[in-house]
């Protein structure tokens, strides 16, 4: 017999009755009823309940175990009485009747409970992730997560893609987020970066010659922390391809995301082809451009209804080149929400950073709101046509800069969506966002600049660049979104050396700086380069997304917290002189240096 098991903890059925089994495991919960002491021992694999007799010599040691030590367990399996069958487990119908009990390890008191659902602080909870990750909970997200991992693998190679590593260790880049630097030892003073994504490499690979890549990728951005993106680092589902069109990337990238979200989810789950929203129409219609598709509140412009009215704080800011947003909640019953309802929506919009927030209500026959008074009867007729307005609906409005006013009308669609409990349930809703503006005018700097991608083939390529305005120039730029989270961006390539340079002439950047910068990709562009395209799905959203968490650490094995540490293994830390020697580095430190030393747990 094996030292440790003849079967795991999730193995054995009512079929094994009468058969000696060894199962070994932690102590999961304990129930002493006197004449019997019941565990739930758990492994990977499941949890199996062990009955030991006071007659057994090890009954009172067993007595003693605390919760989370290691035991292994030799005896019969006996099928359990009818009233006592837990049909929750899938070993719910059989019990070990110990005949032997070895404590391979004893448990101090826990610092965090494994045993239910209630989640400890967080800060406890990362400094002992191993405790944490031994939760039910726990431990499916992450397995959860490698299986997805190797379902994405199979769905890639069966479309014909082969997957390559790119450098960990490389230049660092000049646009983008912060890099992490990696100083050189045999290069004093130069630097290495970590990635923040494969991006140059897979198009140097088209260059190369391979036609189809894929990577499951490691990338590393010095960015804050938030609820849907791991500070320091995450991993993305990288793809390029050559001689392909926005379409053909699109085909592929529907295929295998709708084949793994319907696989990992009983959730519904939109089936290609998925729909696609230009930009300004997503910007228009949902004041976003990562779109939550389960609201159904659909915004609309109603700028020149407002244009010469007599509401003159909107009619002047009209004037004055404001936009009017519409935000219609119809069909809900809304009209009947006491007036507390509307006042903390309008200081809602104050702290979006909105003046304030207008509104309409239709009570029987007839409307009422604080700018009621200001519409005229032709005006009104306009937003109820407009709006699809109703008795017992109300029309919220917003009136801002046009991008001020897409995102906080934005921000209130997606509060009214939820605290109405309007969104669908139990569905992922995708969509494409297509047609970025390759440019945008920007205020500060009173000049045109890059709206998103600079590598972006701008749709109708050179002639665009030279016979259009900047602003009105579309890029071959698409994001691909899943009930209001970003998965990805991607684009077609820029790989014309000329329509490159122009492209960032546009920009404000010279010929030279952009041959300084980019010296290495204009010279593969210049040695034959396919027309190619890309996208980069990220592996831990998507997980997000399945699991059916709304913070992104919690499918992660071993996150950094929020200030991008990891307090189990104390990281950032100092590191001694000699070291700093030998990569010939002083430290500057400001001279108010937060006094933070981060100390793994002992164990």
């Amino acid at each position: 017999m094996h030292l440790y098991r003849t079967h795991t903890c999730g193995e054995l059925r009512k079929s094994d009755d009468g058969r000696t089994a060894r199962v070994s495991g932690w102590v999961y919960r304990k129930r002493d009823h006197g004449s019997l002491l019941f565990i739930d021992l758990r492994d990977h694999y499941g949890v199996t309940q062990v009955v030991v007799r006071p007659d057994r010599s090890f009954f009172e040691e067993a007595q003693k175990l605390k919760p989370e030590s290691v035991i292994t367990v030799t005896g019969r399996v006996e099928p359990r009485t009818p009233d006592t069958v837990n049909s929750s487990l899938a070993t719910g119908e059989i019990e070990v009747v110990a005949d032997t009990l070895v404590v391979e390890s004893v448990a101090d008191t826990l610092p965090l409970q494994v045993a239910g659902e209630e989640d400890g602080p967080e800060d406890l909870r990362l400094r002992y992730r191993f405790l944490d990750l031994r939760r039910e909970r726990m431990h499916k997200n992450v397995l959860m997560r490698s299986r997805l991992v190797a379902d994405l693998r199979r769905r890639m190679t069966a479309h014909g893609f082969a997957e390559f590593q790119t450098p960990i260790l490389t230049c660092s880049s000049p646009e983008g987020a912060r890099d992490y630097l990696v100083p050189s030892r045999v290069h004093p003073g130069k630097f290495y970066a970590l990635p923040q994504a494969p991006q140059l490499f897979k198009q140097l690979l088209m260059i190369s010659g391979f036609d189809r890549y894929f990577q499951i990728a490691p990338c590393f951005r010095d960015e804050d922390a938030r609820a849907d993106r791991s500070p320091g680092e995450f991993y993305q589902l990288d793809i390029e391809m050559s001689f392909v069109t926005q379409d053909d990337v699109f085909a592929v990238v529907e295929d295998v995301i709708s084949g793994v979200f319907g696989d990992f989810s009983d959730w519904t789950c939109d089936k290609p082809p998925f729909r696609r929203l230009a930009w300004r129409e997503a910007m228009e219609k949902y004041g976003s451009d990562k779109p939550d598709l389960r609201n159904p509140i659909v915004m609309c412009d109603v700028t020149d209804i407002f244009r010469g009215s007599e509401f003159k704080a909107f009619a002047a800011a009209v004037d004055g080149g404001a936009t009017v947003r519409a935000i219609p909640v119809t069909g809900v019953g809304v009209a009947d929400k006491p007036r507390s309802f509307y006042d903390k929506l309008v200081e809602f919009a104050k702290e979006a950073g909105g003046k304030g927030l207008a509104y309409l209500v239709w009570q029987g026959d007839s409307v009422k709101g604080p700018i009621a008074k200001y519409i005229d009867q032709a005006r009104m007729a306009s937003i109820v046509e407009r709006c699809a307005a109703r008795a017992g609906d109300a029309v919220f409005f917003v009136c801002d800069k046009p991008k001020d006013a897409s995102r906080i009308s934005g921000d209130i669609r997606t509060k009214l969506g939820r605290d109405l409990e309007l969104l669908e349930p139990n569905t992922y809703r995708f969509c494409w966002v297509v047609d970025f503006p390759m440019y945008e005018f920007d205020e500060e700097e009173r000049r045109v600049v890059f709206s998103h991608n600079p590598f972006s083939m701008p749709q109708g390529g050179m002639s665009a660049l030279t016979g259009k305005d900047p602003l009105d120039v579309l890029a071959y730029q698409y994001d691909i979104v899943c009930n209001g989270v970003e998965l990805s961006s991607g684009a077609i390539r820029n790989h014309s050396p000329e329509i490159m340079l122009k492209a960032f002439e546009i920009a404000g950047y010279t010929r030279e700086e952009v041959e300084e910068k980019f010296s290495f990709l204009l010279n593969a562009f210049r040695l034959g380069a396919p027309p190619h395209g890309g996208i980069a799905p990220g592996v831990d959203r998507m997980v997000m997304l399945l699991a059916q968490e709304s913070n992104i650490r919690e499918i992660i094995a071993f996150p950094m917290n929020q200030r991008a540490q990891d307090l189990m293994m104390g990281a950032p830390s100092a590191v001694s002189e000699r070291q700093l020697r030998e990569l010939h580095i002083r430290l500057n430190l400001p001279k108010e240096k937060a006094a933070t030393t981060l100390v793994a747990p002992k164990v």
